[in-house]
């Protein structure tokens, strides 16, 4: 069975988000991920992880203005040093709450953007990220994010453009972040993908769906999913990223007690 990790900016949101720890753990939770770190100061969240046992599996690097509907800077042409500084503070932050791997967000470009261009700029921003933090020992992934449901203009939608972009960048500490939920609403063959794409996944998430709510809720055959991880010997961590229908203690009948 995997190792499963609980995303604190989706789940438990009965809490306020420095409380969400012990629930997490409370509810058998050993790893936990959260979108981003940025708002609290790292010392108070390591002293989190520390009273409740929990490991910070994963976060994402700076996304720049959410509000205004940044979503990722890596592919945005002409932020390259916003990047970078986000770079920066993300690895303030891997090292003080022991973080193995940050998360690199594509974004979505400007509608008048030239594709090649993006790319170039993702490429040469993703070998930024990864040579500086190959400099501790830790790893960036790299999402794709589908854009039928979730982010329309991700720059990024499918695992074969996240791998492309990974392969030309050509640094071994990239690695692919799949989603199982975003896979599945963009049309990929999931346990195919899974099987072919082993070699490249450095973290896997999930939800349902439709609803992007938890297991069982949709038409995802989420459990299969999961033993298809352990058959081809995936070791990494699998972390719940779903909004829970109702109490979050509610939605957790899938996860072994």
């Amino acid at each position: 069975m995997p190792r499963f990790a609980a995303n604190l900016t989706l789940l438990f949101t009965e809490y306020p988000f420095l409380e969400r720890y012990a629930a997490a753990a409370r509810a058998g939770f050993k790893g936990m991920e959260c979108l981003f770190p940025y708002e609290w100061s790292a010392k108070v969240l390591a002293e989190c992880l520390r009273e409740h046992d929990l490991r910070q599996v994963l976060f994402n690097l700076p996304a720049g203005d959410w509000d205004a509907g940044d979503r990722g800077l890596a592919a945005l042409p002409g932020r390259e040093a916003e990047f970078r500084d986000g770079v920066a503070r993300a690895l303030t932050y891997a090292e003080a709450l022991d973080c193995p791997r940050v998360n690199c967000l594509a974004g979505i470009p400007s509608p008048d953007a030239d594709p090649e261009h993006c790319f170039e700029t993702l490429v040469h921003n993703l070998r930024y990220a990864a040579d500086q933090l190959a400099e501790q020992g830790r790893e960036v992934t790299v999402e794709p994010i589908n854009t039928r449901v979730d982010m329309p203009g991700f720059f990024l939608a499918t695992s074969d453009q996240a791998l492309a972009a990974i392969t030309a960048a050509d640094r071994p500490n990239l690695r692919l972040q799949y989603d199982l939920y975003h896979a599945w609403v963009m049309g990929e063959a999931v346990a195919a993908s899974l099987s072919r794409l082993r070699p490249h996944i450095g973290h896997v998430q999930f939800a349902d769906a439709p609803g992007r709510h938890q297991p069982g809720s949709g038409e995802i055959p989420l459990a299969e999913l999961f033993a298809r991880l352990d058959q081809i010997g995936y070791q990494g961590w699998v972390s719940a990223e779903y909004r829970p229908l109702g109490h979050t203690r509610d939605s957790l009948g899938w996860l072994p007690v």
